[in-house]
């Protein structure tokens, strides 16, 4: 035969309800009764145990009076009802509260307790103890009616109000079935006490006056021991699973090894099992299970430990548990991205919404710890949010543009992304990103010089003694664009003399091929064309006059009086008012397009607001409206500009761009800076759309 011993351990489950001793509490208050005077109340009684225990008591409706709760050594808690504001019984002579404790099972349960308060005049003093803590002692064998101690308490009103009466608050049936009170103040034994059931007794005593004030106070009695028990283990906190990454003298559990008994049968010592990487430590009669060692969950998932209480007794009494404790994982690794840094490129005038690239990180954690989220951090471009520029998928990790991009604008920007994971907490890890806008050539050149002005000439004079390869002038332009689409070559397109003239295709110097001669004409009209390296390339003419003359009154005359021939100027007129009708009507074709497109566009929207389809956005090509200006893809300008000294007019017609134009009067003869050209001029110089500037 052998012989084991069996603990049983009963899990409490919340299946009673906190319960007032009575239903209903009255009390007698004057009217006169100072704010802050306090109003002892019954607890209310839990049977269960730990979180299944009572939790809080609420008081309603808080006109007057307010809750304050108060925890006491023993654990229980003392309930007050504070006045806090003054009362009036002329306004309201009898008031009605609802007391309510809950206890913090899931679900929860309550109990209640009804207060009526009858509001009395004058009595404005309340009843004072002379201390707020009385102490005792008794030995557990005392008999019936032994007096433990004596209260007092006081009042400074006088008559019927000054008469005290004395009484047990305490709602716990067992300390008011032991204890009472009498009208001298003497508490007196009238039951029996076991130190082994309890230690101390708190016994909460009321003194009220005839005028329902009262104040309260506390009997701590202490129980003297007679040595008949062994020790007892009670865990007052435990955990049932620690991260493996605890630091050493991490607390596993934390409990109290006590003897009922005194003296040396009391002294109790506690142990544990062997080869376990835990110790105890002790503070008096409270022990903590702690880590004396690094954990690892590879190495052992489970521990099982058994913690052995025993006193210093002969024969010597002892107490054991065992507890299980599981080694849990831990968030201690942040995502990493594959990369320290990201650097993408995208060609600009790119669709919005389009896919830049995709980040990746990854975490070495498990399940939920190593679940990947990717988030755009705040930052700005140019004073404008990142988001406005690019959005980053949390859950894939592609970066997608949310406008078209210009190169001319912003060449490159830089922002963070920040990889999350689903730990609790969250770790997280950043990665720079930087995107390069790539150009595309979508500007045409612009040329600075010769300065091209409206209803003037200018001409550039060649004296006819000009050597071989004299400087005439120099055509400068230049291309908003970079690398290779703002590589600009001229050439010479047109020219009165091919022969007289040449043009350097990299610095656009006009210079002289041969001797200048006297049969070589007065008036050279030379036009060339500007072109950039891009694919396609995209080009501007510019028009240069030259006069071959050797003094300026002799360029002068000749450039006065500007033959213009008639038919051509009178066809020019035709093919400008033509031009003009053209492109008005298409003008207003587009807008009528666009807007039926925008209307159609708003009743979709109307119809897939109304059903359960995914709404998915569609931008058509050419046409974004990303700056908030308009769906149209180009702005178109009108200039009519004409002479001062003929019927005839000259008109400058500007393709899709924009243009910011300086006017100045006709009669000057300084130049004008263009601030922007056109982004193409028509290659054919005699085309009557074709503009010749003189001064």
């Amino acid at each position: 035969m052998e012989l084991f011993r069996i603990t049983i351990e009963i899990t409490d489950i919340n299946d009673n309800s906190p319960s007032f001793k009575n239903d209903e509490r009255r009390f007698e208050i004057s009217e006169s009764a100072v704010t802050g005077s306090k109003f002892v109340l019954e607890r209310a009684v839990d049977l269960d145990i730990g979180i299944n225990g009572l939790k809080n008591y609420s008081l309603k409706p808080t006109d007057n009076f307010i809750l304050k709760t108060e925890s006491q050594a023993d654990g229980n808690k003392k309930v007050e009802m504070v006045l806090h504001k003054p009362l009036d019984r002329e306004k309201e002579e009898r008031i009605s509260l609802l007391l309510k404790a809950v206890d913090g099972g899931d679900p929860p349960m309550s109990g209640t307790l009804k207060i009526y308060v009858t509001v009395l005049d004058v009595n404005d003093n309340a009843p004072v103890f002379s201390q707020s803590l009385y102490k005792a002692a008794i030995a557990e064998n005392s008999g019936k009616g032994t007096t433990l101690t004596s209260v007092s308490a006081s009042d400074a009103d006088k008559g019927t109000n000054s008469e005290i009466t004395y009484a047990v608050s305490t709602t716990i049936d067992s300390i008011s079935e032991m204890f009472m009170i009498n009208e001298k103040g003497e508490v007196i034994l009238v039951g029996d006490i076991d130190y082994e059931k309890s230690k101390t007794y708190q016994i909460d005593v009321e003194a009220k006056d005839s005028g329902g004030l009262s104040d309260s106070s506390k009997v701590i009695v202490d129980i003297i021991d007679i040595n008949d028990n062994k020790p007892m283990i009670n865990i007052m906190s435990k955990s049932d699973s620690i991260p493996e990454n605890s630091k050493q003298n991490s607390i596993i559990v934390m409990f109290n090894a006590l003897d009922p008994d005194s003296g040396n049968n009391g002294q109790v010592k506690c142990s544990l099992s062997d080869n376990i990487p835990f110790t105890i430590t002790a503070s008096h009669e409270f022990y903590s299970l702690v880590t004396d060692s690094e954990l690892d969950r590879e190495t052992a998932s489970e521990y099982n430990i058994t913690v052995t209480c025993s006193d210093e007794g002969v024969p010597s009494l002892s107490s054991s548990v065992t507890l299980t404790l599981q080694i849990s994982d831990v968030n201690d690794n942040a995502p990493v991205f594959e990369r320290s840094s990201y650097e993408a490129y995208i060609v600009e005038n790119n669709t919005p919404g389009v896919s830049i690239f995709t980040v990746k990180a990854t975490d070495a954690d498990w399940k939920q710890n190593a679940r990947v989220s990717y988030i755009l951090e705040d930052s700005y471009v140019n004073g404008v949010p990142v988001s406005s520029y690019v959005s980053v998928s949390a859950d894939s990790g592609v970066i997608h543009a949310v406008r078209s991009f210009d190169y001319e604008q912003i060449k490159d920007f830089r922002f963070c992304v920040k990889a999350q994971d689903g730990g609790s907490p969250p770790l997280s890890s950043n990665v720079t990103v930087k995107i390069q806008i790539q150009d595309q050539n979508d500007n045409p050149p612009q040329v600075l010089y010769p300065v091209q002005t409206a209803g003037s000439v200018v001409a550039e004079m060649v004296p006819r003694s000009a050597d071989v390869g004299y400087l005439v002038t120099k055509v400068v332009a230049v291309d908003v664009d970079s690398g290779q689409n703002a590589w600009l070559s001229y050439k010479l397109q047109k020219a009165t003399d091919r022969a007289l003239f040449e043009v350097g295709s990299q610095n656009g110097e006009i210079r002289t091929v041969r001797q200048v001669t006297e049969k070589d004409l007065l008036k050279q009209r030379l036009t060339v064309i500007v072109e950039d390296n891009g694919q396609p390339s995209r080009s501007a003419t510019v028009i240069v006059n030259v006069a071959v003359a050797d003094s300026f009154p002799e360029v002068l005359s000749e450039f006065t009086d500007f033959p213009h021939d008639k038919d051509y100027n009178d066809n020019l007129t035709f093919y400008l008012v033509l031009a003009l009708a053209v492109v008005s009507f298409l003008f207003i074709t587009c807008l009528v397009v666009i807007i039926s497109v925008k209307i159609y566009r708003w009743r979709q929207s109307r119809i897939l607001y109304h059903s359960s389809l995914p709404v998915i956005p569609y931008y058509p090509p050419r046409y974004s409206d990303t700056l908030g200006t308009g769906t149209l893809p180009h702005t178109y300008n009108y200039e009519v500009c004409r002479t001062t000294d003929s019927r005839k007019s000259d008109c400058k017609f500007g393709r899709a761009g924009s243009q910011n134009v300086l006017i100045m009067d006709p009669s000057s003869t300084g130049t004008m800076q263009r601030l922007q050209s056109e982004k193409s001029i028509l290659d054919e110089p005699d085309s009557p759309l074709e503009v010749s500037y003189f001064t």
